[in-house]
């Protein structure tokens, strides 16, 4: 990463050890830190558990997972577009994340790649990249929204379900570690509601921010497997994935 020594937390904080929202608005919307605190909650454990060896941070911004990343990967290298609104101080190579990427295959141990996919315009080239990138068996961690609203207009493309996922690593060579829904239908609904309510002059932001304090405490507790809810399942706030390369000769560089 370009630049280490003046990395500083941006969207994400650690707070006693836990990968949290940043409180500060300048990073992280108000509207938004509902859906961020049910990111991490999913982020912190799979990185723990799956990051290793040399990690590409595709679509890095200001690389907000860097600090909880570091200690388990030996080096990480942040790519980014040359447009990015996200920052570019840390970036190391800036190239169009939509076309061929410039790497050479099995580059990478793992990847992690945080609400990029909706914005690249061909998700099977997108998908077919990531895993020519990866050594077999390695770990790609990303993260996708669904029941969301559009953002960094014109360039919000696609929306996919859990079915488009497992297409779109099944064609690429890779299998999903875990796939799993983020959020439900309340969270959507408390999103969507704080959101409404930031463009409200005066009392937008506290009530925003209140909104999201009391009915997340309903909403944020994490679902998995056979926890989950039909309304989780089927009111998805988003995905999140970790999927792994196959050890075996497959995928894009294997043809």
């Amino acid at each position: 990463m370009r630049q280490r020594e003046r990395w500083k937390p941006s969207k994400y904080v650690m707070r006693k050890g836990a990968l949290r929202p940043n409180s500060d608005h300048r990073e992280l919307a108000v509207s938004s830190r509902l859906i961020a605190r049910l990111i991490t909650d999913k982020y912190q454990p799979a990185i723990r558990k799956y990051a290793r060896g040399l990690l590409l941070d595709l679509g890095c911004g200001k690389v907000p997972f860097h600090e909880a990343y570091r200690e388990y990967v030996a080096d990480s290298i942040c790519a980014d577009w040359p447009s990015s609104t996200h920052g570019s101080e840390h970036v190391d190579v800036f190239c169009d994340l939509s076309r061929s990427l410039p790497f050479a295959c099995a580059s990478f141990d793992t990847i992690i790649s945080s609400d990029v996919i909706e914005h690249l315009p061909d998700p099977l080239l997108a998908f077919s990249e990531m895993s020519r990138l990866l050594k077999p068996g390695g770990i790609l961690l990303l993260n996708t929204p669904f029941l969301y609203m559009l953002h960094e207009i014109p360039y919000d493309y696609y929306r996919f379900t859990r079915y488009a996922i497992q297409r779109l690593l099944d064609a690429t060579g890779m299998e999903p570690v875990q796939l799993e829904e983020v959020g439900g239908a309340g969270a959507v609904v408390l999103d969507l509601l704080s959101k409404a309510l930031t463009s409200l002059p005066l009392l937008g932001k506290p009530l925003s921010i209140a909104t999201q304090a009391v009915g997340g405490a309903l909403v944020g507790a994490p679902r998995t497997g056979a926890a989950q809810t039909p309304a989780l399942a089927r009111f998805p706030i988003g995905y999140f994935l970790v999927a792994r390369k196959h050890a075996g000769p497959s995928g894009p560089e294997a043809q």
